[in-house]
């Protein structure tokens, strides 16, 4: 891999003697290839292979052909770069009890599910993406996770300022100039000058001056990039110390995950350098708010419950789908259940963001038919017992992901499909013949698959 000279010299003078090793890691070395396990689905570990900051990571010996392992699609694991689940180590350590968590970039979704993994029970997580696109790989990622309390919404970071004081943790892994995936990634090579790093920083500013209004007093904002240079960095750490008002937090990372600290600043920030970690080049900085707006994270929340729409609507026999307490709704023939104790701040939430997706969507109505949703299948929220269950093998989970038809022995109606007992999704099962309800813009594609599945978890 070439880089530009201009850019090589960047690096030497950002870390002098060791800038050859970096950059001989990033010129010859494969990338590190890792997963994170959810928690609420698997329970496999793997203390051999294990990533040192994030109790479900683990480091696999090679990439795998992992679009076509079913437990992939079923959410049991996220593919996810190590240096980027510290967020979970940082959540972990900092968060004792349930929060109001922002994830404001939060597309594809991997910081997002490693929150949700290390957040007390009770928190909500709210992960925006203002990119459209990127926005609905968003909801299919968060909708795997199968997790209850998550809003996905797409909005500028501007428009969350009118939320004054209501989250108490900001993350903001703000779009950067990609120094730190330049072995991964041929376009962040391509892409990269100056004045690209000179935009980048101005937009980052704006970014968490946009979003600092809707960080409560006394709450956190965890700033990162995966880039190198410090105008992305250090300065924008200290633009928010200095000019919004915040303090650094120490988080004292044991020094053998070889963690490296700041460059050129007294506040306390951490970055993953790959010829010192396993994993790509990474910056964090975990930023307490002391000045700004001063709000509590109760403005604006309406105390009285909010009714949603068509709750008197959603048939009895429906709602036993779901387990647990939810409030339910019929808008634009879906069904949607809400846990019941998040039911008035994402009625607040919702009428003044976009939101893609809010609680677990349940089903479709059509004409006198109940469609189960295929979000529901993933859902940790599920009630098994409402359906009949038929564990496939790897050919037909396989097929039922390409969208093909399958033929099962099983009852007549609505089956729910497991995998190595994890649920699939849905098929209307007509006897000689079935519907898969798969979503059509998950389906794999591809038109080779492996004779046997990868072995992975």
């Amino acid at each position: 891999m070439e880089f530009e000279q201009e850019f090589e010299a960047c690096i030497r003078q950002l870390i002098g003697n060791e800038a050859e090793s970096l950059l001989t890691v990033l010129r010859q070395e494969e990338p590190t290839v890792s997963i994170r396990l959810n928690g609420l689905k698997s329970s496999s570990t793997d203390n051999d292979r294990k990533v040192p900051w994030c109790r479900r990571g683990i480091y696999l010996p090679h990439r795998e052909a992992f679009t076509f392992d079913p437990l992939l699609h079923a959410g049991c694991y996220y593919v996810q770069d190590a240096s980027s689940m510290i967020v979970w180590q940082i959540l972990h350590r900092l968060i004792d009890k349930p929060v109001r968590y922002l994830d404001l970039c939060a597309a594809p979704g991997g910081k997002t599910t490693a929150a949700i993994d290390a957040l007390p029970v009770g928190s909500l997580v709210v992960a925006n993406e203002v990119v459209p696109q990127r926005a609905w790989v968003l909801c299919e990622n968060v909708a795997k996770w199968g997790a209850e309390g998550c809003i996905v919404t797409s909005d500028q970071s501007a428009d969350f300022a009118q939320l004054s004081g209501f989250f108490d943790v900001v993350a903001t892994d703000v779009p950067c100039s990609g120094e730190g995936m330049m072995r991964k990634d041929e376009e962040a090579v391509a892409q990269w000058s100056p004045t690209l790093v000179a935009q980048c920083a101005e937009r980052q500013r704006r970014i968490v001056t946009d979003v600092w209004p809707a960080l409560r007093q006394g709450g956190v904002m965890i700033y990162s990039t995966c880039t190198f240079n410090r105008h992305e960095n250090e300065e924008i750490v200290e633009y928010i110390i200095n000019e919004l008002g915040a303090e650094s937090i120490d988080l004292q990372f044991p020094s053998e995950w070889g963690i490296a600290s700041g460059i050129g600043t007294q506040a306390h920030c951490y970055r993953f350098f790959p010829h010192k970690v396993r994993g790509e080049g990474l910056f964090v900085s975990v930023l307490r708010k002391t000045g700004g707006t001063t709000g509590s994270p109760r403005d604006g929340v309406k105390k009285k419950p909010t009714s949603l729409k068509g709750a008197d609507k959603v048939p009895a026999h429906i709602k036993l789908w779901v387990s647990g307490k939810h409030k339910f709704e019929i808008l634009d023939g879906t069904i949607t259940a809400i846990p019941e104790h998040y039911g008035e701040v994402v009625s607040h939430l919702r009428s003044r963001l976009h939101a893609l997706s809010s609680g677990i969507k349940v089903a479709t109505v059509k004409g006198q038919d109940y469609v189960p949703a295929h979000e529901l299948a993933l859902s940790v929220a599920l009630n098994r017992g409402s359906f009949a269950c038929y564990e496939t093998d790897y050919a037909t989970a396989i097929a039922y992901l390409r969208g093909e038809a399958v033929a099962i022995d099983a009852p007549s109606g609505y089956v729910l499909l497991t995998y190595r007992g994890v649920p699939l999704g849905f098929i209307k099962n007509l006897g000689r013949r079935a519907n898969n309800l798969y979503p059509r813009q998950w389906r794999i594609r591809s038109g080779h698959v492996p004779p046997t599945p990868p072995q992975i978890i």
